[in-house]
């Protein structure tokens, strides 16, 4: 699933609100960040290595902002004693074990359909929330003045951009949750992940960026590299890759008998992530990054989009990679792919039907959508997903992901 974001810096909000707290008999205040579109918490507290993770858990049950000022691993530890609290509560919180059997009651009946996914999300959300109350402080330079902190600088430049710039400039606070998100994210980037269609070691690494869906679900990409291409094959052979994310089906089609790749997105981050990765695998065809919404200009053989799999509402912009609204980006898709298709040309779309178990979308549904784009079904390759989650029956969905199927649908004109 992509995120659909040349520029040289990262996006940043378009506002950073101020947060306010006491220190020292004196009223003290920073600029609010949250690349998940948090909003900051109305009353902060200073905290250290005194409180208790007891205290900790019901101020940030209640919405309150824990502004750490002690030992920087003591508040990871802190943030592990919540989760700790959050998924194991306590024997007096009644409401919360209530919470959980509705939660379990809806995985085992399934009816209503999708009412256990809902619940999920609302449990994942209140989760987020509470951990997200332990917050840090950072200098103008990124820097953070605790002990034990790490040097996030680097982490945090590529994730928020050069700092002392814009309007962000100047001190600012964050959740600690978020800037370990950021600092890993910062990692995956320096490592890469190895994606075997790409050839071999060690010149087959794409490199996600901050926000940028990382590829680590092969069968989606192995489905792309192994699906038959079409047997018309015109003067000039264009593949386009809509919302290309990391750009990993864009270099994955342009070590195939593809003249040119031409792959858009409308994320900023993305589009930088793509043209990185593009560059330095030094790839046999051209492949060309350009900012569009959904389809660039002209006609292609093959036209490949993998949209977010589940039509719900994204929670946080940066779960925009996984949740497709009223499934906007695939209807977009279905509803233009005929008028950008040479002739014999086909639309492969990239899909889970996980949607489908969870009851969130039909198989009808699916399958009048492309009716009404004019499209007709060729075939359709299927792959089994062998992510971890697949395996652990622990989790509230298993019963949907042990059933998921990954396809590549091929499409064309009617």
């Amino acid at each position: 699933m992509p995120t659909s974001v040349p520029v040289s810096t990262a996006a940043a909000p378009a506002a950073h609100p101020l947060i306010h707290w006491t220190e020292a008999s004196a009223t003290r205040s920073a600029r609010w960040r949250s690349e998940r579109g948090a909003l900051p918490p109305k009353r902060v507290v200073l905290a250290d290595d005194t409180m208790s993770a007891d205290t900790a858990y019901r101020l940030a049950c209640e919405g309150t902002g824990l502004l750490w000022r002690g030992d920087f691993q003591n508040a990871r530890q802190l943030v592990q004693a919540l989760a700790r609290r959050i998924d194991k509560p306590p024997k007096a919180s009644k409401q919360a074990r209530v919470e959980r059997k509705k939660i379990a009651d809806a995985a085992v009946s399934g009816v209503p359909a999708g009412q256990a996914f809902h619940l999920h999300r609302q449990a994942q959300s209140q989760r987020a929330r509470v951990l997200g109350m332990v917050l840090i402080e950072f200098g103008a330079d990124y820097s953070i003045a605790l002990r034990r902190a790490p040097d996030a600088k680097p982490a945090c430049t590529e994730a928020w951009g050069p700092a002392g710039e814009g309007e962000a400039a100047g001190a600012c606070v964050a959740s600690l949750r978020e800037l370990m998100g950021v600092i890993s994210a910062h990692e995956w980037r320096k490592k890469g992940v190895e994606i075997p269609a790409l050839g071999k070691a060690p010149n087959n690494r794409i490199h996600p960026h901050y926000g940028v869906f990382s590829p680590v679900r092969g069968e989606y990409v192995d489905l792309v590299a192994n699906a038959p291409l079409p047997t018309i094959r015109p003067g000039k052979f264009v593949a386009f890759d809509i919302g290309t994310g990391t750009g990993v089906l864009s270099a994955v089609l342009a070590l195939r008998d593809i003249d040119q790749v031409v792959a858009t997105d409308q994320d900023p981050r993305a589009l930088e992530c793509a043209r990185e990765n593009i560059y330095r695998l030094r790839l046999p065809n051209p492949v060309k990054v350009m900012r569009a919404d959904l389809f660039p200009e002209g006609l292609a053989s093959v036209i490949v989009c993998n949209p977010p799999w589940l039509p719900a509402r994204p929670g946080s912009p940066l779960e925009g990679a996984v949740y497709d609204e009223d499934s906007r980006m695939l209807l977009g898709f279905l509803e233009g792919l005929a008028k950008h298709l040479a002739p014999g040309g086909e639309g492969w779309l990239i899909l889970s039907d996980f949607a489908e178990h969870l009851g969130l979308r039909s198989r009808s549904e699916l399958l009048a959508a492309i009716e009404a784009g004019g499209l007709k079904v060729l075939g359709r390759i299927d792959a089994t997903p062998d992510h971890p989650k697949v395996a652990d029956e622990s989790d509230t969905l298993h019963m949907a992901r042990a059933a998921e199927l990954t396809s590549l649908w091929r499409l064309a004109v009617i």
